[in-house]
């Protein structure tokens, strides 16, 4: 039997964030300015594929988290990059006297941080997604992380970043710690993804308490330039 973490965009999207998904028959996503990440069934077949083309509309390129099989004929694979999901395996989870909760007017700031630092996807509305705690110096906000899949039982921490001006003094330690606080208040589990060639954060994440649960892959695919009949009328 799979773990309802081989596919937690799928556990989430019919679970606690249900009433984010945009649905096209067995296919789901969160809208684009909310997150990426979309829901596959974890044996997708061809009715599956025209319907996820039809979703994002042809030629389009489709974000693929954790799905390790075969694109059908006429879609075309345009990333693929190794990675890992981690569980909590005994953090020292503990609130941040420093870290504040974000919010909707903090949204700039929170996407100027990340376009500087990368940490991965967060758009317009990923904040709606959970609990966002950042550190501010001086007023700016220097540091954050948050939360973003909800399978029943678990979050996902994402987003977590730090300011190059402010790195090595343990400010995503304190934050990771924090938001892991808050979901295990709430009786679940933490866990995240980070790319497999991400070493150090994947050190920094075992020395808190996280464990190598599975590999996974983050890829992207093409979706064919000319969608069946139905499906185009059905866009237009």
């Amino acid at each position: 039997m799979s773990h309802i973490l081989d596919n937690p965009a799928l556990a989430s999207l019919t679970g606690p964030h249900a009433h984010f998904a945009e649905r096209r028959g067995r296919v789901l996503r969160y809208p684009v300015d909310v997150s990426p990440w979309l829901a596959l069934p974890d044996q997708p077949d061809a009715e599956d594929w025209a319907d996820l083309a039809a979703l994002w509309g042809p030629g389009a390129e489709v974000p693929l988290p954790g799905f390790r099989g075969e694109v059908p004929e006429g879609w075309e694979i345009t990333m693929k990059i190794d990675g890992v999901q981690l569980v909590d395996d005994g953090l020292d989870a503990a609130p941040d006297p420093e870290a504040v909760r974000l919010g909707p007017a903090d949204v700039p700031e929170m996407l100027d941080l990340v376009a500087r630092t990368r940490p991965g996807p967060f758009e317009a509305r990923t904040i709606e997604l959970g609990t966002y705690l950042g550190i501010r110096r001086d007023g700016a906000l220097i540091a954050m992380a948050g939360e973003r899949l909800h399978p029943p039982g678990w979050t996902e921490i994402s987003a977590v970043c730090t300011d190059s001006a402010y790195r090595g003094e343990g400010l995503a330690t304190r934050l990771i710690l924090a938001v892991a606080h808050g979901i295990r208040e709430r009786g679940e589990t933490p866990f995240l993804h980070t790319g497999a060639a991400n070493t150090t954060a994947i050190r920094l994440y075992e020395s808190l308490g996280f464990a190598l649960r599975r590999t996974t892959v983050f890829g992207a695919a093409r979706a064919p330039q000319h969608l069946p009949d139905e499906r185009a009328l059905a866009l237009s």
